[in-house]
């Protein structure tokens, strides 16, 4: 349950078309709800402004379909990152409007109406074998309420590729860039625009990428001011830090798009 929800709930008892007893039943599951194997932060979405999301590798079938079904419960949308299309079939046994990204990996059951995403996320990938990942990123911020422009494969081999891009870059908010191998990307984007830039390495590379350590240590040694770096292959911590950092910020102006 977030903060609209919340507001809706208290305003519909006070105008008398929710009673208290119904409006005590949706609210008896905050802040959490156990069970057994796993405590629920019912809260979080009112607290943060992010719900909980289950990270679904290590977990059954069976485990993510109850903590979905719990949050759906809750009147919280429900995010599972690291699932399965086995994970997927269960939820959707007890939800069909559930839905399954493959590319990111991710389940998504969404609460209620869906509001007019808010527009200002980029999100690129240095390679294509990046875009797992970018997706990651992208669905995540789309989840919580955001417009996400997606711009894949525009790495440094070929700069010219990411220059033809300089319009929708200039018009960002917040950018996130995936990229393994050097990782060099998120510093040269970071160089062209005047917005955060969150860096996300990944396990892409050679042998001297050491799973990603390799684009980690290039971006958190950024020379370009204004880079935060997340963990390796984190692309949901990456979308919810742009997701942070968005909703905070207004469209960008006539005048700022100008370059």
């Amino acid at each position: 349950m977030d903060r609209s929800a919340v507001t809706r709930l208290l305003r519909g008892v006070r105008a008398g078309r929710v009673s208290v007893r119904a409006a005590e039943e949706q609210l008896r599951h905050l802040p959490l709800e156990d069970l057994g194997f796993a405590t629920l932060d019912t809260h979080r979405a009112l607290r943060r402004g992010l719900p909980e999301t289950v990270y679904g590798q290590g977990k059954s079938a069976e485990q993510i379909a109850a903590i979905v079904d719990r949050l759906h419960a809750a009147g919280q949308t429900a995010m599972v990152t690291r699932a399965t299309r086995e994970d997927f079939a269960a939820v959707r046994q007890r939800h069909p409007t559930a839905r399954y990204h493959q590319d990111a990996r991710a389940i998504v059951l969404a609460a209620g109406t869906k509001a007019k995403p808010r527009p200002g996320v980029v999100v690129m990938s240095a390679g294509t074998t990046d875009i797992g990942i970018a997706e990651e990123a992208a669905v995540t911020a789309e989840t919580m309420g955001e417009g996400v422009r997606r711009i894949f494969d525009v790495g440094v081999a070929g700069l010219h590729r990411l220059l033809s891009h300089r319009k929708a870059l200039s018009a960002a908010n917040v950018i996130v860039v995936v990229a393994g191998m050097d990782g060099a990307l998120p510093s040269v984007v970071a160089g062209l625009v005047d917005c955060p830039v969150v860096a996300v390495p990944t396990s892409v590379g050679y042998g001297a990428g050491a799973g990603g350590f390799a684009a980690l240590f290039s971006m958190l040694n950024s020379c370009s001011p204004g880079v935060a770096v997340v963990n390796i292959d984190n692309g949901h911590g990456a979308g919810c830090l742009a997701s942070l950092i968005n909703r905070r910020v207004g469209p960008r102006s006539g005048a700022s798009r100008k370059r």
